[in-house]
């Protein structure tokens, strides 16, 4: 390892030890408060454009295994951790997070005092940064964190998005058009294991090609950004608006209120972690829920619109999930295909499933 350091635009600097590829990279500097789960984060591509902070203190203890992946290869940015595992242990190991980060050319650091990092996000908001083992001055280490690509003016969506058609489940009882905007493995899985057979389209599929595989329903997906970058997929939820049945989970829960009319907005610091308590506003129901955003719907947005408030977080009142009142349309801000411990929002694919499953059974 060598030395390095973590460099925000406003000024603050933290050293520490370059592990993984020793390049300088940048991006937004966000935090995560997982304990576990590292490995999914770092393949989500919801993180393209991103230096992801751990919060917890030792991350790496169990390596990397080959059925943990969210997507073929790391979308991050950079990854900051207090301390990763020299020598991980677990029965399922292939490889060691440093060897992972160094195959995936991916830069990060070790040694920061990643509790004083959050506060500063917490209390400032997230921020563009760098990292860097240059031995440079400070101001010009500061001026390369401030020309940082920050997520907002540019669409990320069209860079993780898969862009050949991919179908899977051939012999399945029901169809569904995936919409990948950067979607995670595990919400393909969550529609295989109920009998769907899944078409993962690109992102910039319009409604019209969406409509001719004759699907039972449609998903869109997670992915990264500011929504507003991703207008055309919202254009394409609008057209596919009762037409078919829409599920859309993440960036798709933005899509979905953009679609019908509403604002969004960037949050201060975002939700990213293992354990956001959501509140189902029907059943009362408190779940805990995966999450991984930095952006949400506004509230006053959503006046005249044909659209229902169906969730939100308990901790700042934010909106985690809509119903449109008129077509057959839900999505939800958290990730129910995530099992954080819980799995008591799987529901919400069998609620999906429900909203076509009558007629094809009949």
């Amino acid at each position: 390892m060598v030395n390095g350091k973590l460099v925000l635009e406003d000024g603050s600097i933290f050293s520490g030890k370059i592990f993984g590829a020793v390049e300088q990279t940048g991006g937004e500097i966000v935090f995560n408060t997982s304990m576990t789960g590292y490995q999914e984060i770092l393949t989500d591509p919801s993180y393209k454009g991103e230096i992801v902070c751990m919060t917890y203190p030792l991350i790496g203890n169990y390596g990397i295994n080959k059925d943990d992946f969210e997507s073929i290869k790391s979308h991050v940015n950079g990854f900051i951790v207090r301390e990763f595992a020299e020598e991980p242990e677990n029965w399922r190991i292939e490889k060691t997070l440093e060897d992972y980060l160094k195959d995936n050319n991916i830069t990060a650091i070790s040694g920061i005092d990643t509790r004083a990092l959050t506060k500063i996000l917490r209390k400032q908001g997230t921020m563009r940064g760098i990292i860097t083992a240059e031995n440079l001055g400070d101001q010009e280490l500061i001026n390369r964190a401030e020309k940082a690509p920050g997520l907002s003016g540019r669409d990320l969506v069209s860079q993780v998005s898969r862009k050949n058609v991919v179908e899977y489940g051939e012999d399945k009882k029901y169809k569904v058009v995936l919409v990948d905007c950067g979607a995670k493995n595990n919400i393909q899985n969550s529609l295989l294991e109920r009998n769907c057979k899944v078409i993962r389209v690109s992102a910039e599929t319009t409604a019209e090609k969406i409509l001719d595989y004759n699907p039972d329903g449609v998903m869109f997906s997670n992915g990264p950004g500011d929504p507003e970058d991703a207008d055309y997929a919202a254009q394409t939820l609008k057209d596919l608006l009762g037409k078919v049945p829409i599920f859309g989970i993440c960036l798709g829960h933005q899509l979905l209120a953009r679609a019908c009319g509403a604002k969004t907005y960037k949050l201060k610091f975002g939700h990213r972690g293992a354990n956001h308590p959501v509140k189902d506003l029907e059943s009362g129901r408190v779940y805990i829920s995966s999450q991984n955003h930095g952006f949400a719907v506004k509230n006053e947005s959503l006046s005249d619109l044909d659209l229902k408030v169906t969730h939100i977080n308990v901790n700042d009142k934010t909106i985690e999930g809509i119903r449109h009142t008129k077509y057959p349309a839900f999505s939800v801000q958290y990730h129910p295909e995530a099992s954080p411990g819980p799995e008591d929002s799987h529901y919400l694919f069998d609620d999906f499933i429900d909203m076509f499953k009558g007629g094809k059974d009949a």
